[in-house]
Order: C-alpha cells, then structure tokens, then sequence
C-alpha cells in the first residue's frame, strides 16, 4: 500500500490547483452534503494542554472518507494533515501536508457564493485584511466574475501595498491599497472580510445596496469581526455549513435568534430548493465556516488527476 499513496506538500498543491477547480470541486461538495451524500459533521477538537488537535472529517457515500487536521499551539508553521481513505478498501490514497490545500479549499468555497449570490454584472471587490485566507477569496473571485478592480485595507501599510501588487501581478487585475476599511468596501460589489479581529472593523452603513460579503474570519457570538448590524441590514444570509454554524461554541452569530431562521444553506442554493438573490439592490452575507470534509473532497479530485510521482 506505501507505494499506491500520493504524497503532496504545499508546492504540488499550488501547482495543481487552481481558482477554477477549487471552486468547480467545492460546488459539487456543496450539493453533495446538500444531497446527503457528502456526510460532514462539526469539527471535533481534542484539548490536549496548551492547545488542541482539531479535526474536520468527511464522508462521500461508497467512495472515500477522510480528515484533516490542525492544532492550536501557536506555533507558526503547525503544519495541517488531510487524509484521504478509499470507501471500499480503507486504503490510503493520498496525503496532503501544509496549508495550501485548506485555504485553496476555503477561497474555493468563497468563490462559489461569490458565483451563487453576487450579481452578475459584479466587477469591484473590496478586501479588508490581507493574509492568506484574503488571497484565496480574492483568488477564488476572480474566477467567477470579471473583476475590473480590487482595493484592500489592512492594518499593515506595507502588506496591504504588497496585496495590491500581488492582485495585479498574479491575477492580472488593477488594485490599489487604502487607508481605511470603509474605503476599502465603499461602493463595491462584492466585499470580503478576511481578518483575525474580534471586534467589528466596518459598519453595514459603509456598504451600498447590492453588496455580496463573504465573511471568513472570526464570526461567533462572543467574538465577530463585523456586528448585528450587518446581519439586520443583510437581506440573505448564507452559509457552507448550517451544522457547523450552530456547533460553534458558542455558535456563530448568524445561527442564534433574530438570525437563525434566516440562515440559509449554500448547498440549498445551488440545488434551487431555495432561493438565492431575488434582487439588484438586495445586501447578500456569506458566512464561511469551511464545510467539514471539503478539504478531503478536494485532495480526491487532486489524487485522481495526479499519477503519483514514483
């Protein structure tokens, strides 16, 4: 069996996948756990002392199961596993080790609300932050509308401006950086917020109607990176995981009253059962809570298209 398993570190999952795979592969997870077919539980975490061992596990039906795994120590290269089972033997198939492969997994989910809920005419994005899981949803976005320009704010002058460069450089679309979070979001059609704050960094009031926002950071009821406000002047409220969204603990935001009989599920979306936006001017919120077991989801489109190396 050592022999038949794919290994694959951050630099062949960058090389092999891309905005338009991520995001096709996490759609058709999205409808698979909204079919029932893709079985995706809340995380489990295991405090271990000083930190704990976090695991999201996934099950296709008849095909594969698996997990991935990150820990909270602190440490600044804790590196993640996922870990691809074959349904039929228990074999594993493949190995994925780094952060790559879940961040690619997280803008690809970004990006199919971004296709699913944005209008369709949506060219200008605004970020706030500019760390990983920024670019990915940047990434990720840029597959599935034409984006004509990007502005970003974080905290950092110098790695906003470097964000800014990156966005022209690899994706080819004109980007400047900006002083504020307001200015960042202010009139764009599609908002991400990508931050590790706590506490709310823009006001609903600084987005203009028709907005799509995928939020990514922190989103619970004790810690948020944006406020009520924004949920009260959503007019959709969207998320990968209803199961995960409640949880949470505590849950997030979005899944307590007034706001849980609002939230919607992604996958519902998808599969027309219920209705996604319905209008221009219409606010959408995407609260991303990386649907258990999509990062497996994603390392078997990998593992079936890579031959393993020897």
């Amino acid at each position: 069996m050592g022999g038949m398993t794919l290994f694959l570190s951050d630099e062949d999952v960058t090389a092999a996948v891309d905005a338009p795979l991520a995001v096709a592969a996490m759609r058709d997870a999205l409808l698979a756990a909204y079919e029932g077919r893709l079985i995706a539980p809340p995380r489990a975490a295991a405090p271990l002392g000083g930190g704990r061992l976090v695991l999201t596990a996934g099950h296709l039906t008849g095909e594969w199961y698996g997990f991935r795994s990150y820990d909270t120590f602190g440490h600044p290269y804790g590196e993640q596993l996922v870990v691809l089972h074959d349904a039929g033997s228990g074999a594993v198939r493949a190995i994925a080790v780094g952060e790559e492969l879940g961040s690619r997994r997280t803008g690809g989910l970004g990006g199919v609300a971004v296709d699913a809920l944005a209008r369709p005419d949506a060219a200008t994005l605004g970020v706030v932050g500019s760390g990983r899981q920024a670019w990915t949803q940047v990434w990720a976005a840029a597959a599935v509308r034409p984006l004509r320009e990007v502005t970003v704010h974080s905290r950092s002058a110098a790695r906003r401006e470097a964000f800014a460069a990156r966005v022209r450089s690899e994706l080819g679309v004109p980007a400047r950086a900006v002083g504020t979070a307001a200015e960042a979001v202010r009139d764009r059609d599609v908002v991400v917020l990508a931050t590790t704050s706590v506490t709310p960094v823009l006001a609903a009031a600084d987005l203009a109607p028709g907005t799509h926002l995928n939020a990514v950071g922190f989103k619970q009821v004790d810690r948020h990176e944006f406020g009520p406000d924004l949920l009260d002047a959503a007019d959709l409220l969207v998320t990968d995981s209803p199961a995960q969204a409640a949880g949470y603990v505590p849950p997030m935001l979005a899944a307590v009253e007034p706001y849980a009989g609002r939230l919607r599920d992604l996958g519902a979306v998808l599969a027309g059962a219920v209705p996604g936006r319905t209008g221009a001017d219409q606010i959408s919120v995407f609260c991303s809570t990386g649907l258990a077991g999509t990062e497996v989801f994603l390392l078997d489109r990998l593992a079936r298209r890579t031959a393993p190396a020897r």
